[in-house]
This record gives structure tokens, sequence and C-alpha cells, in this order.
């Protein structure tokens, strides 16, 4: 079965309240960039200033009419190149075509064979992983399940990591959580992901920061790793 097409949304301004006061730090920090394949993106419409643009791309104030896709992308596309100046870890994951049935097992249930192409399977040119980011195939809602990549983590000394892509109430929920049960400070980034809609993306970002992960913004996510200089400064040091 496809995915069906989702509409366009804005994000509210209103953040849930934090329980935890944790700091994304560059020298404790990974990036994951979830399963933003051309697969999921392109069941999204975007909106009449569909464009991520310079200053969405930067952290700031997105277009109005903007969709939260678009955003998404600018966003995610900004902290790609300050956690590369910065040595960050980069961590796309990335579900594989033509899955055999074996392994898709439940899924297939819920959302069909999934992906049948390379061009479905290929993460967006806008975010497309660079030389010595490292690319895990995706095989159930966490990322953690079935991969490496607590010991990706653990190999590279980090015990955080911020979360980016779709969707924040499925996959991005999901390895939260599970970054909590592994001792893993979690950062949903609340500007950085999309969704089905609008209230699914909500209640994810709020049960998150009410259970297992700290909810913040993109601009936020930069200063800390900038070591608190402005939007010029350079990456934060190691």
């Amino acid at each position: 079965m496809p995915l069906p097409t989702i509409p366009a949304y804005t994000l509210p301004q209103d953040r849930p309240a934090a329980a935890v006061d944790w700091t994304a730090d560059p020298t404790r920090s990974a990036l994951l960039v979830h399963d933003m394949q051309s697969y999921f993106i392109d069941a999204f419409q975007s909106g009449e200033e569909g464009e991520a643009g310079e200053g969405s791309a930067q952290g700031e104030a997105a277009p109005v009419g903007a969709a939260q896709i678009d955003v998404a992308v600018g966003r995610i596309a900004a902290l790609l190149e300050t956690a590369r100046k910065a040595g960050i870890p980069i961590v796309y994951t990335a579900q594989p075509p033509r899955q055999d049935p074996a392994d898709r097992a439940l899924l297939t249930d819920f959302w069909g064979t999934g992906l049948s192409t390379d061009a479905q399977a290929r993460i967006i040119d806008e975010l497309a992983p660079a030389e010595g980011d490292i690319v895990l195939p995706k095989w159930r809602y966490s990322a953690f399940m079935r991969s490496t990549l607590r010991e990706q983590l653990l190999a590279r000394g980090r015990d955080q990591l911020v979360i980016t892509g779709v969707y924040a109430h499925i996959g991005c929920l999901a390895t939260a959580l599970d970054a909590f049960m592994l001792d893993i400070q979690a950062f949903l980034v609340a500007d950085a992901l999309a969704d089905f809609t609008r209230e699914d993306h909500v209640r994810a970002l709020d049960y998150a920061a009410r259970r297992c992960a700290r909810v913040q913004e993109t601009a936020e996510i930069l200063t800390s790793w900038r070591g608190g200089q402005d939007e010029q400064g350079q990456g934060g040091s190691r």
C-alpha cells in the first residue's frame, strides 16, 4: 500500500516545558538524520512558499506559509553544516528497497511492502551524506533496532543523540525512547522534524519532553554546538 499524501502544515510556536536541562555538547553529540529518503519525502505536499530559504536554513524564522517539511529540510541542512565543521558524527538511517518479507515482517501489515526502487531509497539531494558520514540500514521504527547505532555512538564516545527527520511520532519518537533506555540523552529538534499531521507532530514533542528527551529548536542546538556564539560564529571546539 502506498503512503498517503501528507497535506502541508505549519508547526505552532509553543513548545512543551522541559523536564530536563540537558545541553547539546559538541564533544558528546551525534546528529541523526532519520529516514529522509525520497519515498517518504515525496509523500509531502509543499506550502505556497515551500522552499526553505537562507533564513530558514540558519535556524531563523521560516517564511510565512512554508510547509513544515520544507522548513525541516532547511533546518537539517543547517545542522549538517555545523556538525561537519565541528567534527560531530553524523548518522543517517535509510530503509532498504525490495525488503525480504522475513526482514520486513510486521511492518508489511501496517505499511505494505515498502520501498521498491533504488530511487525511492535515495536520501534526498539537499541532505545527501558526505564522505565519513555513517549510513545505517533501517529495519524497524527505532534506529537502534537491528542496527549498530549504539555501538557507533559508544565507539566515538558519544552519549547524546540529536534527532531530526521523519516521522516525528513514529521512528523519531521510538528512537528517542530507546536512547533514553540506553542512557543516551536524546534531543528532538522540533523544527527539524516532520510528520503526517500537525497534531501527530505536537503530540510527539509533548510526550518526548515529558518522558524521554529534551525538545529544542534548531537555533538552540546550533548555539550550543557553537559554544554560545552567534549565527556567524565558528563551530564548537572539540
